[in-house]
Protein backbone atom coordinates (compact mmCIF):
# COMPACT_ATOMS: atom_id res chain seq x y z
CA UNK A 1 0.00 0.00 0.00
CA UNK A 2 1.42 3.41 -0.97
CA UNK A 3 0.84 6.53 1.09
CA UNK A 4 -1.25 8.96 -0.98
CA UNK A 5 -3.76 10.47 1.37
CA UNK A 6 -1.58 12.70 3.55
CA UNK A 7 1.85 13.38 4.88
CA UNK A 8 2.53 11.47 8.07
CA UNK A 9 5.08 12.35 10.74
CA UNK A 10 6.02 9.52 13.10
CA UNK A 11 8.34 9.90 16.08
CA UNK A 12 10.04 6.77 17.41
CA UNK A 13 11.14 6.82 21.05
CA UNK A 14 13.46 4.01 22.18
CA UNK A 15 16.88 3.40 23.66
CA UNK A 16 17.34 0.48 21.24
CA UNK A 17 18.07 2.85 18.36
CA UNK A 18 21.15 4.50 19.84
CA UNK A 19 23.02 1.85 17.81
CA UNK A 20 22.95 2.68 14.12
CA UNK A 21 22.69 -0.90 12.87
CA UNK A 22 19.36 -1.18 14.69
CA UNK A 23 17.81 1.62 12.63
CA UNK A 24 17.17 -0.39 9.45
CA UNK A 25 13.39 -0.45 9.93
CA UNK A 26 13.31 3.28 10.56
CA UNK A 27 15.41 3.94 7.48
CA UNK A 28 13.10 1.81 5.33
CA UNK A 29 10.08 3.80 6.58
CA UNK A 30 11.82 7.15 6.06
CA UNK A 31 12.36 6.37 2.37
CA UNK A 32 8.61 5.90 1.83
CA UNK A 33 6.82 8.76 0.10
CA UNK A 34 4.89 11.12 2.37
CA UNK A 35 6.31 9.79 5.64
CA UNK A 36 8.73 11.71 7.83
CA UNK A 37 10.50 9.78 10.57
CA UNK A 38 11.87 11.26 13.76
CA UNK A 39 13.85 9.50 16.47
CA UNK A 40 14.32 10.43 20.10
CA UNK A 41 16.98 8.40 21.91
CA UNK A 42 19.10 8.97 25.02
CA UNK A 43 22.37 10.89 24.64
CA UNK A 44 23.86 9.15 27.67
CA UNK A 45 22.72 5.54 27.31
CA UNK A 46 24.83 3.15 29.36
CA UNK A 47 25.28 -0.49 28.40
CA UNK A 48 25.32 -1.98 31.89
CA UNK A 49 26.67 -5.33 30.67
CA UNK A 50 29.84 -3.66 29.36
CA UNK A 51 29.79 -0.64 31.68
CA UNK A 52 30.21 1.91 28.89
CA UNK A 53 28.26 4.80 27.41
CA UNK A 54 26.85 4.45 23.89
CA UNK A 55 26.32 7.77 22.08
CA UNK A 56 23.48 8.07 19.57
CA UNK A 57 24.65 7.03 16.11
CA UNK A 58 23.04 8.73 13.09
CA UNK A 59 23.90 6.77 9.92
CA UNK A 60 20.53 7.40 8.21
CA UNK A 61 20.24 10.86 6.67
CA UNK A 62 16.46 10.56 6.14
CA UNK A 63 15.80 10.24 9.90
CA UNK A 64 15.44 13.41 11.96
CA UNK A 65 17.32 12.51 15.11
CA UNK A 66 16.93 14.04 18.56
CA UNK A 67 19.11 13.18 21.52
CA UNK A 68 18.68 14.12 25.16
CA UNK A 69 20.01 12.91 28.52
CA UNK A 70 17.90 10.61 30.66
CA UNK A 71 17.77 9.73 34.33
CA UNK A 72 18.44 6.08 35.26
CA UNK A 73 20.41 5.42 32.07
CA UNK A 74 20.76 1.74 31.19
CA UNK A 75 17.49 0.70 32.87
CA UNK A 76 14.91 0.12 30.15
CA UNK A 77 11.89 0.25 32.42
CA UNK A 78 13.04 3.13 34.62
CA UNK A 79 14.77 5.71 32.43
CA UNK A 80 12.98 9.02 32.00
CA UNK A 81 13.45 12.28 30.08
CA UNK A 82 13.17 15.69 31.69
CA UNK A 83 9.59 16.79 30.90
CA UNK A 84 10.64 20.15 29.41
CA UNK A 85 13.15 18.44 27.11
CA UNK A 86 10.57 15.92 25.96
CA UNK A 87 7.99 18.58 25.20
CA UNK A 88 10.58 20.65 23.35
CA UNK A 89 11.27 17.71 21.01
CA UNK A 90 7.56 17.02 20.52
CA UNK A 91 6.80 20.69 19.78
CA UNK A 92 9.68 20.88 17.30
CA UNK A 93 8.86 17.69 15.37
CA UNK A 94 5.07 17.84 15.80
CA UNK A 95 4.40 14.13 15.18
CA UNK A 96 1.08 12.74 14.02
CA UNK A 97 1.91 9.46 15.79
CA UNK A 98 4.42 8.57 18.49
CA UNK A 99 5.67 4.99 18.65
CA UNK A 100 7.36 4.14 21.93
CA UNK A 101 9.39 0.94 21.83
CA UNK A 102 9.64 0.29 25.55
CA UNK A 103 7.53 -1.92 27.82
CA UNK A 104 4.03 -0.77 28.74
CA UNK A 105 5.03 -0.39 32.39
CA UNK A 106 8.07 1.79 31.63
CA UNK A 107 8.34 5.39 32.77
CA UNK A 108 9.20 6.46 29.24
CA UNK A 109 5.94 5.00 27.91
CA UNK A 110 4.08 6.76 30.72
CA UNK A 111 5.57 10.13 29.74
CA UNK A 112 4.44 9.76 26.14
CA UNK A 113 1.01 8.49 27.21
CA UNK A 114 0.51 11.79 29.04
CA UNK A 115 1.39 13.65 25.81
CA UNK A 116 -1.03 11.46 23.85
CA UNK A 117 -3.90 12.21 26.23
CA UNK A 118 -3.09 15.90 26.23
CA UNK A 119 -2.93 16.22 22.42
CA UNK A 120 -5.30 13.47 21.30
CA UNK A 121 -2.61 12.10 18.96
CA UNK A 122 -2.30 8.29 18.59
CA UNK A 123 0.24 6.41 20.70
CA UNK A 124 1.70 3.09 19.57
CA UNK A 125 3.62 0.88 22.01
CA UNK A 126 6.03 -1.94 21.15
CA UNK A 127 7.24 -4.33 23.85
CA UNK A 128 8.89 -7.72 24.34
CA UNK A 129 7.30 -8.68 27.67
CA UNK A 130 6.19 -12.33 27.44
CA UNK A 131 5.89 -13.38 31.08
CA UNK A 132 2.82 -12.63 33.19
CA UNK A 133 4.97 -11.27 35.99
CA UNK A 134 3.63 -9.63 39.14
CA UNK A 135 4.12 -5.88 39.02
CA UNK A 136 4.31 -3.49 41.95
CA UNK A 137 1.28 -1.28 42.57
CA UNK A 138 3.09 1.67 40.95
CA UNK A 139 4.04 -0.36 37.86
CA UNK A 140 0.51 -1.77 37.55
CA UNK A 141 -0.93 1.72 37.66
CA UNK A 142 1.47 2.93 34.94
CA UNK A 143 0.71 -0.17 32.88
CA UNK A 144 -3.04 0.45 33.01
CA UNK A 145 -2.63 4.14 32.22
CA UNK A 146 -0.52 3.35 29.15
CA UNK A 147 -2.78 0.53 27.93
CA UNK A 148 -5.87 2.69 28.38
CA UNK A 149 -4.17 5.41 26.31
CA UNK A 150 -2.54 3.43 23.49
CA UNK A 151 -4.27 3.23 20.11
CA UNK A 152 -1.98 0.42 18.92
CA UNK A 153 0.01 -2.20 20.82
CA UNK A 154 2.73 -4.19 19.05
CA UNK A 155 3.87 -7.21 21.07
CA UNK A 156 7.07 -8.78 19.79
CA UNK A 157 5.72 -12.29 20.32
CA UNK A 158 2.54 -14.35 20.66
CA UNK A 159 2.83 -14.74 24.44
CA UNK A 160 3.13 -10.96 24.73
CA UNK A 161 -0.11 -10.53 22.80
CA UNK A 162 -1.89 -12.85 25.23
CA UNK A 163 -0.49 -10.93 28.20
CA UNK A 164 -1.57 -7.55 26.80
CA UNK A 165 -5.12 -8.86 26.47
CA UNK A 166 -4.95 -10.37 29.95
CA UNK A 167 -3.79 -7.02 31.31
CA UNK A 168 -6.89 -5.39 29.86
CA UNK A 169 -5.89 -3.97 26.47
CA UNK A 170 -8.81 -4.13 24.00
CA UNK A 171 -7.81 -1.94 21.03
CA UNK A 172 -5.75 -2.60 17.86
CA UNK A 173 -2.99 -5.16 18.38
CA UNK A 174 -0.52 -6.74 15.96
CA UNK A 175 2.32 -9.19 16.65
CA UNK A 176 5.58 -8.33 14.91
CA UNK A 177 9.29 -8.19 15.73
CA UNK A 178 10.93 -4.90 16.63
CA UNK A 179 13.55 -5.23 13.90
CA UNK A 180 13.98 -7.18 10.70
CA UNK A 181 17.07 -8.03 8.71
CA UNK A 182 18.87 -6.41 5.82
CA UNK A 183 18.84 -9.10 3.09
CA UNK A 184 21.84 -7.50 1.39
CA UNK A 185 23.96 -7.54 4.56
CA UNK A 186 22.74 -11.01 5.57
CA UNK A 187 23.02 -12.50 2.09
CA UNK A 188 23.76 -16.16 1.24
CA UNK A 189 27.43 -16.96 0.71
CA UNK A 190 29.27 -19.82 -0.90
CA UNK A 191 29.95 -22.52 1.67
CA UNK A 192 32.91 -24.86 1.83
CA UNK A 193 32.09 -28.48 1.14
CA UNK A 194 35.43 -30.17 1.86
CA UNK A 195 35.09 -30.08 5.66
CA UNK A 196 33.09 -31.77 8.44
CA UNK A 197 29.49 -30.72 9.10
CA UNK A 198 29.39 -27.54 11.26
CA UNK A 199 26.81 -27.10 14.04
CA UNK A 200 26.75 -23.48 15.17
CA UNK A 201 25.58 -21.38 18.11
CA UNK A 202 25.81 -17.59 18.22
CA UNK A 203 24.76 -15.65 21.31
CA UNK A 204 25.30 -15.15 25.02
CA UNK A 205 26.76 -18.04 26.99
CA UNK A 206 24.11 -18.29 29.70
CA UNK A 207 22.18 -21.15 31.25
CA UNK A 208 18.93 -19.95 29.69
CA UNK A 209 20.33 -20.32 26.17
CA UNK A 210 20.63 -24.10 26.65
CA UNK A 211 24.03 -24.55 25.00
CA UNK A 212 24.67 -27.61 27.17
CA UNK A 213 21.94 -29.42 25.20
CA UNK A 214 24.04 -29.09 22.04
CA UNK A 215 26.86 -30.95 23.78
CA UNK A 216 24.59 -33.72 25.04
CA UNK A 217 23.11 -34.14 21.55
CA UNK A 218 26.60 -34.08 20.06
CA UNK A 219 27.67 -36.88 22.39
CA UNK A 220 24.81 -39.00 21.07
CA UNK A 221 25.78 -38.26 17.47
CA UNK A 222 29.42 -39.15 18.15
CA UNK A 223 28.31 -42.50 19.58
CA UNK A 224 26.58 -43.14 16.25
CA UNK A 225 29.78 -42.41 14.36
CA UNK A 226 28.96 -39.03 12.83
CA UNK A 227 31.73 -36.55 12.00
CA UNK A 228 31.09 -32.87 12.71
CA UNK A 229 32.38 -29.78 14.47
CA UNK A 230 30.60 -27.43 16.90
CA UNK A 231 31.21 -23.68 16.66
CA UNK A 232 30.34 -21.78 19.83
CA UNK A 233 30.42 -18.03 19.15
CA UNK A 234 29.85 -15.73 22.10
CA UNK A 235 30.89 -14.95 25.64
CA UNK A 236 29.28 -15.21 29.04
CA UNK A 237 29.48 -16.29 32.63
CA UNK A 238 29.22 -20.04 32.03
CA UNK A 239 31.98 -20.42 29.42
CA UNK A 240 34.25 -22.36 31.78
CA UNK A 241 31.35 -24.56 32.84
CA UNK A 242 30.51 -25.33 29.21
CA UNK A 243 34.11 -26.22 28.41
CA UNK A 244 34.13 -28.63 31.33
CA UNK A 245 30.88 -30.17 30.09
CA UNK A 246 32.33 -30.69 26.63
CA UNK A 247 35.14 -32.64 28.28
CA UNK A 248 32.66 -34.74 30.25
CA UNK A 249 30.67 -35.52 27.10
CA UNK A 250 33.84 -36.57 25.28
CA UNK A 251 33.49 -34.00 22.49
CA UNK A 252 35.95 -31.27 23.55
CA UNK A 253 38.18 -31.95 20.56
CA UNK A 254 35.27 -31.26 18.19
CA UNK A 255 34.30 -27.87 19.71
CA UNK A 256 35.66 -24.60 18.28
CA UNK A 257 35.32 -21.60 20.59
CA UNK A 258 35.05 -18.02 19.34
CA UNK A 259 34.56 -14.92 21.46
CA UNK A 260 31.73 -12.39 21.14
CA UNK A 261 31.25 -11.38 17.53
CA UNK A 262 30.97 -7.70 16.44
CA UNK A 263 27.84 -7.04 14.38
CA UNK A 264 29.75 -6.35 11.18
CA UNK A 265 31.32 -9.82 11.41
CA UNK A 266 28.12 -11.77 12.13
CA UNK A 267 27.39 -12.74 8.48
CA UNK A 268 30.92 -14.07 8.06
CA UNK A 269 30.57 -16.19 11.21
CA UNK A 270 27.10 -17.51 10.35
CA UNK A 271 28.31 -18.46 6.87
CA UNK A 272 30.60 -21.03 8.53
CA UNK A 273 27.58 -22.94 9.91
CA UNK A 274 25.76 -25.79 8.21
CA UNK A 275 23.00 -25.39 10.79
CA UNK A 276 22.37 -22.84 13.55
CA UNK A 277 20.92 -24.15 16.80
CA UNK A 278 19.06 -22.03 19.37
CA UNK A 279 18.27 -24.45 22.25
CA UNK A 280 16.84 -21.91 24.72
CA UNK A 281 15.17 -23.03 27.95
CA UNK A 282 12.41 -21.27 29.86
CA UNK A 283 13.12 -20.15 33.43
CA UNK A 284 10.78 -18.55 35.99
CA UNK A 285 12.04 -15.11 34.94
CA UNK A 286 12.72 -15.54 31.20
CA UNK A 287 11.74 -17.30 28.01
CA UNK A 288 12.91 -16.64 24.48
CA UNK A 289 11.31 -13.41 23.30
CA UNK A 290 12.17 -13.84 19.62
CA UNK A 291 15.64 -15.10 18.73
CA UNK A 292 16.82 -12.56 16.14
CA UNK A 293 19.80 -14.71 15.19
CA UNK A 294 17.31 -17.18 13.69
CA UNK A 295 16.16 -14.77 11.00
CA UNK A 296 19.72 -13.63 10.37
CA UNK A 297 20.73 -17.22 9.63
CA UNK A 298 17.59 -17.92 7.58
CA UNK A 299 18.30 -14.82 5.47
CA UNK A 300 21.68 -16.35 4.62
CA UNK A 301 20.20 -19.70 3.65
CA UNK A 302 21.51 -21.41 6.79
CA UNK A 303 19.06 -23.98 8.25
CA UNK A 304 17.96 -23.29 11.82
CA UNK A 305 16.84 -25.55 14.65
CA UNK A 306 15.31 -24.28 17.87
CA UNK A 307 13.66 -25.39 21.08
CA UNK A 308 10.00 -24.83 21.94
CA UNK A 309 10.86 -21.96 24.30
CA UNK A 310 8.81 -18.79 23.91
CA UNK A 311 8.60 -17.36 20.40
CA UNK A 312 11.06 -19.73 18.69
CA UNK A 313 8.40 -22.05 17.15
CA UNK A 314 6.53 -19.06 15.71
CA UNK A 315 9.70 -17.55 14.25
CA UNK A 316 10.79 -20.80 12.62
CA UNK A 317 7.25 -21.64 11.56
CA UNK A 318 7.61 -25.38 10.93
CA UNK A 319 7.49 -28.19 13.47
CA UNK A 320 10.21 -30.23 11.71
CA UNK A 321 12.85 -27.82 13.01
CA UNK A 322 11.60 -27.43 16.59
CA UNK A 323 12.36 -29.80 19.48
CA UNK A 324 10.82 -29.83 22.97
CA UNK A 325 12.73 -27.86 25.57
CA UNK A 326 15.44 -29.87 27.36
CA UNK A 327 15.07 -32.80 24.93
CA UNK A 328 18.61 -33.39 23.68
CA UNK A 329 17.60 -36.66 22.01
CA UNK A 330 15.08 -34.89 19.77
CA UNK A 331 17.70 -32.24 18.95
CA UNK A 332 20.12 -35.03 18.03
CA UNK A 333 17.48 -36.61 15.77
CA UNK A 334 16.97 -33.36 13.83
CA UNK A 335 20.73 -32.83 13.50
CA UNK A 336 21.15 -36.42 12.32
CA UNK A 337 18.61 -35.79 9.59
CA UNK A 338 20.43 -32.59 8.63
CA UNK A 339 23.67 -34.54 8.19
CA UNK A 340 22.17 -37.56 6.45
CA UNK A 341 19.64 -35.93 4.12
CA UNK A 342 21.30 -33.17 2.04
CA UNK A 343 18.20 -32.82 -0.16
CA UNK A 344 16.05 -32.09 2.88
CA UNK A 345 18.69 -29.67 4.15
CA UNK A 346 18.46 -27.80 0.84
CA UNK A 347 14.68 -27.70 1.20
CA UNK A 348 15.10 -26.19 4.65
CA UNK A 349 17.49 -23.57 3.25
CA UNK A 350 14.96 -22.55 0.60
CA UNK A 351 12.16 -22.48 3.16
CA UNK A 352 14.12 -20.15 5.44
CA UNK A 353 15.05 -17.77 2.63
CA UNK A 354 11.43 -17.56 1.49
CA UNK A 355 10.12 -17.02 5.02
CA UNK A 356 12.52 -14.16 5.71
CA UNK A 357 11.77 -12.45 2.39
CA UNK A 358 8.03 -12.64 3.07
CA UNK A 359 8.02 -11.68 6.72
CA UNK A 360 11.24 -10.48 8.28
CA UNK A 361 13.04 -7.92 6.10
CA UNK A 362 13.12 -4.31 7.27
CA UNK A 363 10.93 -3.40 4.30
CA UNK A 364 8.22 -5.96 5.14
CA UNK A 365 8.03 -4.87 8.77
CA UNK A 366 8.04 -1.21 7.69
CA UNK A 367 5.11 -1.80 5.35
CA UNK A 368 3.09 -3.55 8.05
CA UNK A 369 3.60 -0.58 10.36
CA UNK A 370 2.59 1.88 7.65
CA UNK A 371 -0.62 -0.04 7.02
CA UNK A 372 -1.45 0.02 10.73
CA UNK A 373 -0.72 3.74 11.03
CA UNK A 374 -2.98 4.41 8.07
CA UNK A 375 -5.70 2.49 9.85
CA UNK A 376 -5.28 4.77 12.88
CA UNK A 377 -5.09 8.10 11.03
CA UNK A 378 -7.32 7.64 7.99
CA UNK A 379 -9.46 4.59 8.70
CA UNK A 380 -7.96 2.70 5.75
CA UNK A 381 -7.74 -0.95 6.67
CA UNK A 382 -4.39 -2.72 6.63
CA UNK A 383 -3.67 -5.15 3.81
CA UNK A 384 -4.68 -8.60 5.22
CA UNK A 385 -1.80 -10.29 3.38
CA UNK A 386 0.60 -8.50 5.72
CA UNK A 387 -0.80 -10.47 8.70
CA UNK A 388 0.76 -13.74 7.59
CA UNK A 389 3.27 -13.78 10.48
CA UNK A 390 0.57 -13.76 13.12
CA UNK A 391 -1.79 -16.22 11.41
CA UNK A 392 0.59 -18.88 10.08
CA UNK A 393 0.59 -22.13 12.00
CA UNK A 394 3.63 -24.30 12.51
CA UNK A 395 3.68 -27.25 10.12
CA UNK A 396 6.16 -29.73 8.78
CA UNK A 397 8.08 -29.22 5.56
CA UNK A 398 6.99 -32.63 4.37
Amino acid sequence: MVMKQQNLKVLFVSHAYVVGVNQGKLNAISQTNNIEVGLLAPSNWKALEWNRLIPLETPCSHIRAYSAPVLFSGRGGAYIYAPWTLWQVLNDFRPDIVQVEEEVFSLCAFELAIWSRFTGKPLAIFGWENINRRLSFFRRWICQFVLNTASLVLPGNQDGADIMRRWGYTSLLEVMPQMGVDPEFFAPRQQKVDRPFHIGFLGRLTHSKGIDLIFVAAHQLRQQGFNFRILICGSGLIEAELKQLSQQQGIADWVIWQTAVPHEQVPEVISQFDVLVLPSRTTPEWKEQFGHVLIEAMAMGIPVVGSSSGEIPHVIGTEDLVFPEEDASELAAILKRMICEPEWRQEVRNYGLDRVNRLYTHQKIAQRLIDLWLNLTTGIKADPTMKIYRNESARGLN
